[in-house]
């Protein structure tokens, strides 16, 4: 028997709307709109757009920070059959201007382009069209990501399936139909994303941040009983010594499932959530936007694999070395990955091409497996730096400075140097430290030749919101103002 096609997402989101009307469907700045006013609001949107002279197969750039507003618009692509491309809000002129040449869109969403050539629209243009059900069609393409900055020059990464995409997409990280979603991370980013488009699936009431702040995160999970969220690292170690300061204040026990992924967790602040939640609740995901390949490891997995990111559960991994060798149990190598031989491709870039060896693909990262087939990351090729002909990876600084409980983040890089080539240079957002106090902290827990021989101080978060530091940029930076 022969399985009923799935129907693309705009389809399924008007589904959930006419068999529950009234539930809510999205929360964002104290304002909950039900399932049956997101479908109306999308359906104007969507008229709106089309009066543009977009449709199907067209791509909608959207360039709005988290808000109800960027969901009507994403959804709003998705009922007319239109790819949309998020955007960071944040984003410079002269970034976003080179993202939209690599794929011209048809609309921009929320900011002028600035080489003038894209026309560009407010959401509220919405209010003067029909909210009436719009004929189904299905986007060639479900999202086309942007990535770039810290990683080199921009691309996008397209999925590679069209908006016909199951409910079923969420069962496998433990997301259940009913769940309270929170969404602490940028919509812009992968990870936001399609934790937004698992909800809408399966029709959670999705809790949506409009920007990261400890005191509301865990406001949000106490008031709306959250069950279900993904986040970041960066975020998990903000978030410590504000819980930390007044437990009492917040309830986080509605949390079945706690996913993080997107950078690698310091093992000091994974252990601290595995005791806050319990090691059934927290669980890591390791696998780039392409998703050519998966990981993922339970809190019980981890507390005996301490420092792992998993076992493959999607496609293939393997670790190489210089030669193209497989590297055996325990050596570190470069780490490539492909998806399932003979399935559909997952992604295609458009900008830039992955490294690749025989079909095998690489983001990058180095690491190695141990003799069960879990796998550990060093850092990313590019990050890595000498000192004195010995490597030194800045996620093994960072991971030891979060050890320290006035820590809030912490940046390490390689700077130049007549006699070692480089040597560690670590830029910390702490309170109360001084650079004698970090030294010595960091002396008692890694190699000597690896320790920062200067450290300066910050009072801005060193990463963004999804976890992401341009930490070539701020290399570059150190050494300008150095040398002035």
């Amino acid at each position: 028997m022969t399985a009923a096609p799935v129907p693309p997402i705009g389809t399924q989101v008007s589904a959930l709307a006419a068999q529950a009307p009234d539930a809510p469907a999205a929360t964002c700045d104290g304002v909950t709109v039900t399932r049956r006013e997101l479908d109306a609001t999308s359906n104007r949107l969507a008229r709106a757009f089309a009066s543009l002279g977009v449709g199907v197969g067209d791509y909608v750039t959207i360039v709005l920070p988290n808000s109800l507003d960027w969901a009507y618009s994403v959804l709003a692509c998705w009922k007319l059959g239109a790819v949309p491309q998020p955007l960071s809000a944040r984003l410079p002129d002269a970034e976003l201007a080179a993202l939209l040449e690599l794929r011209r869109p048809a609309l921009l969403v929320g900011r002028p382009d600035p080489t003038g050539v894209t026309p560009d629209v407010a959401v509220e243009l919405a209010a003067e069209f029909p909210d009436s059900p719009l004929p189904e069609a299905v986007s060639p393409v479900w999202k086309s990501m942007a990535s770039g900055g810290s990683t080199g020059r921009p691309k996008l990464i397209e999925a590679g399936n069209d908006s016909r995409v199951p409910p079923a997409i969420g069962y496998p990280l433990g997301a259940q139909e009913g769940d309270v979603t929170l969404v602490s991370v940028p919509l812009s980013h992968n990870t936001g994303f399609t934790t937004f488009a698992v909800g809408l699936l399966q029709g959670h009431h999705l809790v949506v941040m409009p920007r990261f702040e400890p005191h509301e995160f865990l406001r949000l999970v106490t008031e709306h009983r959250v069950t279900f969220l993904t986040t970041v690292p960066t975020i998990m170690q903000r978030l410590l010594p504000v819980y930390r300061a007044d437990p009492d204040a917040y309830d986080l026990s509605s949390i079945r499932r706690f996913w993080h992924l997107a950078a690698p967790c310091p093992p000091a602040v994974k252990h601290a959530w595995i005791e806050l939640l319990g090691p059934d609740a927290v669980w890591e995901l390791y696998g780039g936007t392409e998703l050519q390949a998966l990981t993922f490891i339970s809190g019980d997995q981890w507390l005996t694999h301490p420092g792992s990111v998993g076992v493959v559960v999607a496609g293939e991994m393997k670790v190489l070395d210089d030669d193209g060798d497989e590297c055996p149990p325990g050596v570190a190598g470069e780490i490539y990955m492909r998806s399932a031989p003979g399935g559909p491709p997952t992604y295609r870039y458009v900008g830039s091409t992955a490294k690749s060896r025989d079909g095998w693909e690489s983001l990058g990262d180095l690491g190695y497996f141990d003799e069960d087939g879990f796998l550990y990351l060093n850092d990313r090729r590019v990050d890595m730096f000498t000192v004195g002909g010995r490597n030194v990876y800045p996620a093994e600084i960072e991971s030891a400075l979060a050890e320290h409980p006035r820590v809030l983040s912490s940046l390490a890089m390689g700077l130049p140097d007549d006699d070692l080539g480089q040597v560690p240079h670590a830029i910390v957002q702490a309170h109360g430290l001084d650079e004698a106090e970090v030294i010595a902290f960091l002396a008692e827990r890694i190699a000597s030749h690896k320790l920062p021989r200067s450290v300066e101080f910050t009072d801005r978060p060193l990463r963004d919101d999804a976890g992401k530091a341009r930490r070539s940029a701020v290399r570059d930076e150190v050494i300008a103002r150095r040398s002035s």
